[in-house]
């Protein structure tokens, strides 16, 4: 499925939990028709348990509700959580579950990591958030830091007739020498409300969002801030960073300072040597776990979505992002993520660089040929096609009543 440049959106930034789930809630209330809803992650906790009621009721006035949760990111959903829903008439999904091993979960890779939420097919909302406390600021110092956009215009054509192919035909893995790779659909006529629409799988599309980083990286001329939870990307997205800098492009790098897995902040230090050096200002969120996938460029271009720039989310999973070109909302996220440099970061200068010795120098050759190759690597390792599994509503007490009384009138054992 190709996806075009659309003209005429209307497209709003909407900043954590506090932002995104009043707003979400409210059209969910307010729909008529339809409401599609995937999530990595949805928790059976006060902002899952709201999510519930709000699904629930949509259904119960007569709406399509389609609900698909990743099977890995939301493995702890009790039997009664979702019977309830399904019970009202919610479609429920898991995109490929399967049963622990000893404990573990064994479903690690290719995830459905997009989170989209489309209604009555005319308003969407794309970004990073997942339904759970901890995108809310009362959860504490561990809330994390994140970004969604709700959209409507022509661009809603292509979100949702993508969401409904996602529901009915499954995602194939082929092996990467197989797959025919595409060009970025380019902006012929830039200007302002222009929305793109682009998603990450494993078929004909499986580069397309951090092609979209390279192209934007080439062909920046005066700023770049990527804000990225979890930065640690193939080599060319590097290069390509280093190259805007060497040129005069002022770029500009947020990483978590307080991460919510210590592994992201050692990833993402090893690849200090290689930016720092050429002028790339790096920059550590320290006020708390840095969720963000997030970046503009120049007066115009940004991008929001689900797509971290690491191995997983630009080689396995799947994502969605929104691109946008527009000058208003390029400077309400380029002001919000500049105050969070002045407000919550600690800048890595090269004296905060840890010092170069031969131990770092091998670990980083082998970090960069793994970055280099990794893409690669995965189309050979043992994979299956990922499934969706549709939740069967409970049987009522009721009915079951009612089907033995039938039986018995009949004449019948029940």
């Amino acid at each position: 499925m190709n996806m075009e440049w659309r003209e005429g959106n209307r497209i709003k930034l909407l900043e954590n939990g506090e932002a995104f789930f009043p707003r979400l809630h409210e059209s969910i209330n307010a729909a008529e028709k339809e409401v599609l809803l995937e999530t990595f992650i949805l928790f059976e906790d006060k902002v899952g348990r709201e999510l519930q009621q709000v699904l629930i009721a949509a259904a119960q006035r007569g709406v399509r509700v389609e609900c698909t949760v990743d099977g890995y990111g939301s493995p702890d959903l009790s039997d009664d959580f979702i019977g309830a829903m399904t019970s009202a008439g919610v479609r429920f999904r898991y995109y490929d579950p399967r049963p622990a091993f000893m404990g573990m979960r064994t479903n690690l890779l290719r995830r459905l990591h997009r989170k989209i939420v489309v209604i009555d097919a005319h308003l969407a909302f794309v970004g990073g958030i997942n339904f759970s406390h901890e995108h809310l600021s009362d959860y504490g110092p561990q809330a994390k830091q994140d970004y969604a956009v709700e959209i409507e215009g022509p661009v809603m054509e292509d979100i949702h007739r993508y969401c409904l192919q996602a529901l009915y035909k499954r995602d194939e893995q082929r092996n990467w020498w197989g797959r025919r790779s595409r060009p970025p659909a380019a902006n012929r006529q830039p200007g302002d409300a222009q929305a793109l629409f682009v998603y990450r799988d494993n078929d004909e599309h499986a580069t397309d969002i951090e092609r979209h980083y390279l192209e934007m990286l080439r062909t920046a001329k005066r700023d770049v801030i990527i804000a990225n939870a979890y930065f640690f990307p193939g080599y060319r997205l590097l290069k390509e960073m280093r190259n805007a800098a060497r040129r005069g492009v002022n770029v500009v790098l947020i990483v978590q300072g307080e991460p919510d897995m210590p592994i992201v902040q050692v990833g993402a230090r090893m690849l200090y040597h290689y930016l720092v050096p050429e002028v790339v200002r790096i920059y550590e969120y320290c006020r708390r776990p840095l969720h963000a996938k997030v970046a503009v460029k120049d007066d115009a271009w940004a991008t929001v979505g689900s797509s971290n720039l690491d191995p997983l989310s630009l080689a396995l999973n799947l994502e969605a992002n929104v691109i946008i070109h527009d000058r208003g909302f390029n400077h309400t996220l380029r002001d919000n993520l500049n105050r969070l440099i002045a407000n919550d970061c600690q800048w890595v200068d090269e004296s905060k660089v840890p010092r170069q010795t031969y131990w770092h120098l091998a670990k980083s050759v082998v970090v960069f040929h793994f970055l280099r190759h990794f893409p690669a690597w995965v189309g050979w390792l043992p994979a299956h096609t990922p499934k969706l599994a549709l939740v069967p509503a409970p049987v009522q007490p009721e009915m079951e009543n009612q089907d033995r009384t039938d039986a018995e009138k009949g004449g019948l054992k029940p």
